[in-house]
Order: structure tokens, then C-alpha cells, then sequence
């Protein structure tokens, strides 16, 4: 099953360097992009397993996975060309880059794209509704749509209210210490529930 934790031939051949490495800490390899440019970045996302008792990633962890990759990195030598490496977590707004990501964040709002035309949009918007075998499924205004994962393009949460209660709760349930976020980090911010409805998202005739 493919996946969009990478999706280049060299983010996946980097990826299968770096993912055992990650798990191996712990951790779950979320998404891998090697950006180029005058001087490349690589940008690794990592975070904790669904359920992990110890709560989110946080800082101290970015830099200890930063140091065990810079490590294999170094070893492997994939990249000819000098670069910044980068480890940061998913955030709140995560990109949803597996298809066990879809049932993980279920009844939050998130937006969607598609590599194809899918009855004549690529964009779709409304809440997780889990998944059906190999299909994301979808809840907007016309009922539920099911969308193949290996038609997707992109996929990332929504910022909501919702969404920042539930991991303000989660992270405070697991006793998260340094580098967590808390209700001051969220003071101004403004949620996509706060923004008037662009209209950009129509809705598509298929129904699952």
C-alpha cells in the first residue's frame, strides 16, 4: 500500500534509511521531503505511536532523533550535495500521510486532494469518518464519500477548536513536560472555524 510519508524516489530511498532508525527510538516516521535549492533541507516529521502512553514528541526528542539520523546519515552518505537537516514534529494541523492516520484522527475536520480529477474536483473538505478497506471515507453536507488512499495527493487536519481541546487534553492526561503545548500557545490563533467559507470546496456528486 502506498503511502504519502514520502513520495520521490529519493525521500523514499532516504526514508527506508531513516525510518528503522526512528522506530527503533520509539518513534513513527510521519513524512520525509528532501526540499532542494541552493542549499537542500532535508525535513523529517517523527512522532509518537497513536496511544503512546508517554504523550507527544517533543523537543529533547526532535534533537535526540536529529542526532541518531545525522549518525546513519553519515554512514549511508545518500545525499552528494551539502544540506540542513531538520526534525520537528507533526503540529496539531498534522499531514495525514497513512491510511491508519484516517481511522487515528476520525471526527476531526480535515482537507483532502487528490492526484486526479474525482467527478471533476481534486479538493474536498468535511470530517473523517475512518476507513473502508482501502478507501479514506469522508462526511460533507451530501453524506459520506469514500475516496481510494492511493488516489490522494495530500492530506492534512484542519485547525479546530475541537482539535486543539482534545490535544491540549491528551498531552495534559499523559503528563507531557517541556516543549508541550499549552492553552497560552493557542492565545491569537486563529482556527479555520474562526474564517468565513472561502466556497473553494464543491461538493462532489459521489457518494460512497
Amino acid at each position: 500500500m502506498p503511502d504519502l510519508v514520502a513520495r520521490a524516489p529519493m525521500d523514499r530511498r532516504l526514508a527506508a534509511i531513516v525510518a528503522p532508525v526512528i522506530e527503533a527510538m520509539g518513534f513513527e516516521l510521519i513524512r520525509l521531503r528532501l526540499q532542494g535549492g541552493r542549499h537542500a533541507t532535508l525535513q523529517i516529521m517523527a512522532d509518537r505511536p497513536a496511544g503512546d502512553s508517554r504523550g507527544a514528541i517533543v523537543v529533547d526528542d526532535c534533537g535526540a532523533i536529529s542526532t541518531a539520523v545525522s549518525a546513519v546519515l553519515d554512514v549511508e552518505d545518500p545525499i552528494s550535495d551539502p544540506y540542513t537537516l531538520e526534525v520537528s514534529s507533526p503540529g496539531i494541523d498534522r499531514p495525514l500521510t497513512r491510511l491508519k492516520d484516517f481511522d487515528a484522527w476520525a471526527g476531526h475536520d480535515a482537507r483532502i486532494e487528490t492526484s486526479e480529477l474525482i467527478d471533476g474536483q481534486r479538493r474536498f473538505r468535511g470530517v473523517l469518518a475512518g476507513t473502508e478497506g482501502d478507501e479514506v471515507l469522508l462526511e460533507i453536507d451530501a453524506g459520506t464519500i469514500g475516496l481510494k488512499f492511493e488516489w490522494l495527493s495530500d492530506a492534512k487536519l484542519i485547525l479546530t477548536d475541537a482539535l486543539i481541546a482534545e490535544t491540549l487534553r491528551a498531552r495534559k492526561a499523559a503528563g507531557v513536560g517541556e516543549g508541550a503545548y499549552d492553552e497560552d500557545d493557542f492565545d491569537g490563533v486563529e482556527t479555520e472555524e474562526d474564517e468565513a467559507d472561502d466556497g473553494d470546496d464543491p461538493t462532489p456528486s459521489r457518494l460512497h
